[in-house]
């Protein structure tokens, strides 16, 4: 672009997303992927939930000629946003299975028409022969693949017909992509940009630390009443509590129903038109909880989930992630809690008997990263963050929050210099070819076959760590991972190889501070003693942002949308502190924008004066 280009695109961008989207400027990386697509050019976004995603498709979407396609997998997530969009006058709609003829017909006229600036659609409806036909008729600006980790058979959630989506926008037309997902390893980032031919698409990777959120793991002991407990600490409050089954789904459900909690559960087994019912009380506010299985995807855009709960394990740390993910959407706190129990990988473990070779190992790789970090003292944010392929700076991630490591760490350190110097020491001998499991056995003087076959057994670091058991050695590893002396091959899942910080160790050793694991293997009764919420100060006027939150509640049963479509918690807590009292100082509020002033805002406005006329 020239300098006077530069200079238009990006005043015609401020405007739009103050006027449209009500925000004064763009988060992270946002500015430079929505003007990388105003250019045509194939973008690759990796951002985590909650980090302002789905604005980076569809800002553009707004101000660019034509109809932006949104291929998204989710039917809920589809309703969600195009009410949102909606509700911002953006002619935003949505093509898959629950329109009927009548309303599909209308849906592609408006499109031809090009009245319509968004247009999701399953990856299931792309496929079909009269779509295809009805899009190549269209003005399309871009094409926008959003959780494209679908992509990947390396990554927690493959559909196998997101890897037809690429031929098939062939057919239809020459389009610039903007493929975008909250969760991808590297080796999964490789397998999209391959898949979508998008090798020399532009990168932008946010870092995938939420800060607001605080991630913490409690053995499951008297987990019942450890959950309820949590919840009424967290009352009036919305959350999701993840569970392995649907029999332990509606368990749940039931017994926080008896103990006074406002819960419904969600299933892909419950009946279409319940599920439905339940996840809308969920959205609309009628619930405080909804208990789903982990393995149905949600789909919900909601963003003011103060905690998420894993009552089980996940299969994944990519899943793990995702679904932690779904809490504090809005930058306000999130409360991330899981439950662990071995026994938990075990009954995992069983679920892939029947796999091929392959998936098996690969499940196997996928929970033993689940299994580490659950039991792991080191900073739960800074596993997650390597997880990714990100390095984390600080040691710890706050004393204040954060996570349950960073306060409990301290009594659990050593120094395991000796025991680092043993490990890249037999990775180095044994030829950098083997993954964590073979590295211990080695050190253990363990005779397996691989250790025989290889001539293992002759080195001289053999049975060198045979006084400790095999967790230990799998912990120092992992630690070796997670400070950068040891690196994953990516080309080899599981393989370990010494990175260059491991080979300078090893030429020049000084002290390493490691940390022990915690021991979930005792299942005496825990201490009952209750932790004391302190509630925080709050710096808004809580009499004013109850009043509006009840408005809004209203407003929206009225006009048949979720509480957040109206106004989001964050643009509440900015009007209980500012007391907008005219239409223009409302659409200044953060998130409203004239769009929603004008819609919503002569109630809010009102609830303002009435409020500002007693003080």
């Amino acid at each position: 672009m020239t300098q006077t280009l530069e200079k238009d695109v990006t005043s015609t961008l401020k405007e739009s997303l103050k006027f449209v989207f009500g925000y004064t400027q763009f988060r992270g990386n946002q500015e430079a992927i929505i003007k990388n697509v105003f250019a045509r050019r194939n973008t690759f976004v990796i951002m985590p939930t909650g980090a302002g995603k789905s604005l980076c498709y569809q800002l553009p979407a707004v101000v660019l000629d034509g109809t932006a396609i949104v291929i998204s997998p989710l039917i809920a997530l589809m309703k969600n946003q195009v009410d949102q969009l909606n509700a911002l006058g953006v002619n935003a709609q949505f093509l898959n299975s629950t329109l009927s003829k009548a309303e599909i017909t209308k849906v592609k006229k408006e499109t031809l028409n090009g009245e319509v600036k968004l247009l999701y659609v399953a990856p299931e409806s792309l496929t079909k022969e009269e779509n295809i036909n009805f899009l190549k008729s269209s003005k399309i600006s871009f094409v926008a693949i959003d959780e494209a980790h679908c992509i990947s058979e390396w990554g927690h959630d493959f559909r196998p017909e997101y890897r037809k989506i690429k031929s098939i926008i062939d057919q239809i037309g020459e389009f610039p992509i903007i493929a975008l997902t909250a969760t991808a390893t590297p080796k999964v980032q490789i397998d999209i940009q391959k898949n979508l031919q998008m090798e020399d698409a532009d990168i932008f990777m946010s870092s995938f630390n939420r800060p607001n959120l605080h991630y913490e793991v409690k053995p499951k002991i008297n987990t019942r009443k450890q959950l309820i407990r949590f919840i009424k600490q967290h009352k009036g409050k919305s959350g999701i509590i993840y569970c392995l089954s649907r029999k332990k789904v509606e368990e749940i459900a039931e017994f926080l129903k008896v103990n006074d909690i406002k819960a419904l559960p969600y299933h892909a087994g419950l009946d279409a038109e319940i599920r439905m019912h339940n996840q809308d009380a969920f959205l609309n506010e009628d619930v405080d909880v909804i208990v789903a299985t982990i393995a149905f995807g949600m789909g919900i855009d909601k963003p003011d989930v103060r905690f998420v709960i894993h009552y089980d394990t996940p299969k994944s740390l990519e899943g793990y992630y995702q679904e932690t993910g779904r809490a504090g959407r809005d930058g306000l706190e999130g409360h991330c809690l899981m439950f662990y129990s071995p026994n938990d990988i075990i009954k995992l473990e069983k679920f892939n008997k029947d796999k091929s070779v392959t998936e098996r190992d690969n499940a196997r790789y996928l929970l033993a990263e689940m299994s580490s970090y659950a039991e792991s003292s080191v900073c739960r944010r800074r596993q997650l963050l390597h997880y990714f392929g990100e390095k984390y700076a600080d040691q710890l991630c706050g004393e204040s929050g954060g996570c349950d490591n960073c306060h409990v760490a301290k009594e659990k350190l050593f120094d395991g210099k000796e025991k680092l110097i043993l490990v890249l020491d037999t990775a180095t001998k044994t030829g950098q070819r083997f993954n964590a499991e073979h590295l211990a056995d080695v050190i253990r003087g363990v005779p397996n076959e691989y250790a025989v076959s290889y001539g293992h057994t002759q080195l001289d670091i053999f049975g060198k760590g045979k006084e400790e058991e095999l967790k230990t050695w799998l912990s120092v590893i992992r630690q070796a991972l997670l400070y950068e002396f040891l690196e994953k091959d990516i080309d080899n899942m599981g393989v370990l190889k010494v990175a260059e910080k491991g080979s300078k160790f090893l030429q020049r050793p000084s002290p390493m501070t490691l940390a022990k694991d915690h021991d979930y293997s005792d299942t005496e009764s825990e201490d009952d003693e209750v932790e004391q919420n302190v509630p925080p100060t709050r710096s808004y006027d809580e009499v004013l942002y109850d009043l509006l939150k009840g408005l809004r509640r209203k407003v929206a049963k009225q006009m048949s949308l979720p509480p957040y479509v109206i106004f989001q918690d964050p643009s509440l807590e900015e009007m209980a502190t500012t007391y907008p009292t005219t239409m223009e100082e409302l659409a200044q509020i953060n998130g409203v924008g004239q769009g929603k002033a004008k819609k919503f805002g002569k109630q809010f406005r009102r609830a303002n004066l009435q409020i500002c006329g007693g003080k």
